[in-house]
């Protein structure tokens, strides 16, 4: 028999080696893969569609048909990722206005601040130019509208406003100025509303909701 080394006292068998060490290669994320890439290409063109039609038809007489053709698409698509018409508008016309702190600027400069925010925000906006579009000639986009004032842009006023009690009335004059802006610049394409820039708007439009938002109530 050959000759066994005796083990050490104590010393238990050899360890096994370790793995080897995973490599960056193997745990960085994956890239997309190519049906995931699709499906976005998919709900992107849907949503273009979709935004187009109902601008141009208004909610009620907007079909799934139409926007399928539009998109290029079957219509069971559109079914498949928005499951119907509400759905689809809803999805279509989604806003977040991303509106600013009020409150955290100097109290002088909250006019010019909200129409300098929302010059920005409308400007090559398909989003908001269909929903103006929609809101002025359905049901359907007259109520996401209000509840865009109701949850976005009441809140905002209500941080500035010295009254609780005039905030409703304060922020639908504040709204009544900047959708007028909007309809006239972006809608309508009135030439003197599409020529001005942007800082001879800010110029014009701050003052007056500047004065909507924090000047006294005129009173009767």
């Amino acid at each position: 028999m050959p000759d066994s080394k005796p083990t050490a006292p104590g010393a238990g068998p050899p360890a096994a080696a370790s793995p080897p060490p995973r490599s960056a290669a193997r745990s960085a994320p994956r890239p997309p893969s190519s049906s995931v890439r699709r499906s976005d290409a998919t709900r992107a063109a849907i949503l273009d569609a979709a935004r187009e039609r109902f601008a141009a038809d208004g909610y009620e007489r907007a079909t799934i048909r139409a926007i399928a053709r539009d998109a290029g698409i079957d219509p069971s698509m559109v079914m498949r990722y928005y499951g119907n018409k509400e759905g689809l508008f809803a999805a279509a016309v989604a806003v977040d206005l991303q509106l600013p702190d009020l409150a955290g600027l100097p109290r002088q400069e909250a006019g010019r601040a909200l129409a300098r925010h929302f010059l920005a925000l409308w400007e090559d906006n398909e989003v908001l130019t269909a929903l103006l579009r929609v809101a002025a000639t359905s049901r359907a986009g007259a109520e996401r509208t209000q509840g865009i004032f109701r949850d976005q842009i009441l809140p905002v006023v209500e941080r500035v406003c010295p009254d609780p009690e005039q905030v409703p009335v304060r922020a639908a004059l504040v709204t009544s100025q900047l959708l007028g802006l909007a309809l006239t610049r972006y809608v309508l394409r009135l030439p003197p509303a599409v020529d001005l820039a942007r800082e001879e708007i800010v110029a014009w439009l701050g003052p007056t909701l500047q004065r909507y938002l924090t000047a006294p109530h005129p009173g009767v």
